[in-house]
């Protein structure tokens, strides 16, 4: 309990450190700290990054930067591919789910490191106008069929990854509103938490309903998580981005090889 309390407060510090996109080295510190599978750690690490995405998500309605029918309409797609995620994570090989995790570590890094980079240099938006975009008085989405496409389709990615390997989906959900939306980052970060905590927490509820989670764990560690998040939060302010962005993408680089060596061990062995 004691070990789940404290691998829970370093999931935490580092979601508040970095977005809700840290939340992706949940299910490796419980791989290998408590050796745990794959299909095991996914969804305690899923109910750590909803609670503390619900908390970012609640102060973000209260400062009203929540695109909340936009968040409705990810999240709904989301929810319905879930649970075919936890389906497919429980009968694959653990190995080969612990390869697939490793790749999507590398992808997360290799695009940390992008936006690093990109902030020593000039902003190079897209100048192409992103399918969804505000009313300029009311600042809600001009609702169209293309823009709804691509919320749902992003969603739908975000809800399978969640089930399948126990991340919440931020590294999917950021990417995908800064680049179809003209949402400001602070609203991009608030939506995106809201979609983070409504597809994470029905993820769980799918593990809970084929009793795949383990409470004894799993509570601690969310109990960790939601610590650890406020006083990442804090620390971030006296950070630079660069260096946070830099030292999460080494972190994830670094997990992926020991994610991929500790799978391809198991299938030697």
């Amino acid at each position: 309990m004691v070990i789940s309390l404290v691998l829970g407060v370093v999931v935490g510090i580092i979601m508040g450190l970095t977005g809700a996109g840290g939340g992706i080295l949940a299910v490796p510190l419980l791989v290998f700290c408590l050796q745990l599978s794959v299909a095991q750690a996914g969804p305690i690490g899923l109910l750590a990054v909803g609670i503390s995405a619900a908390l970012g998500a609640v102060i973000g309605l209260k400062n009203g930067i929540v695109r909340y029918r936009a968040a409705l309409l990810i999240a709904g797609t989301g929810i319905l591919l879930a649970p075919l995620g936890v389906w497919l994570a429980q009968r694959l090989n653990t190995s080969v789910l612990g390869v697939l995790f490793a790749a999507v570590l590398a992808w997360v890094a290799y695009k940390t490191l992008k936006e690093a980079s990109a902030l020593d240099e000039a902003s190079q938006k897209n100048t192409l106008a992103p399918p969804c975009l505000r009313d300029a008085q009311g600042g809600r989405f001009i609702w169209t069929s293309r823009c709804a496409r691509v919320l749902a389709l992003s969603g739908a990615i975000a809800g399978f990854l969640s089930g399948l390997l126990g991340v919440g989906g931020g590294f999917v959900m950021v990417p995908a509103l800064q680049r179809y939306t003209d949402l400001s980052t602070r609203s991009v970060v608030a939506t995106s938490l809201a979609v983070i905590a409504l597809v994470s927490l029905a993820g769980v509820g799918s593990s809970i309903a084929t009793g795949q989670l383990n409470l004894a764990v799993a509570l601690p560690f969310a109990a960790g998580g939601a610590v650890g998040m406020g006083a990442g939060a804090m620390l971030s302010t006296r950070l630079s981005q660069k260096s946070l962005k830099l030292s999460f993408a080494v972190i994830c680089a670094v997990v992926s090889v020991g994610m991929v060596v500790k799978s391809v061990g198991a299938l030697a062995g």
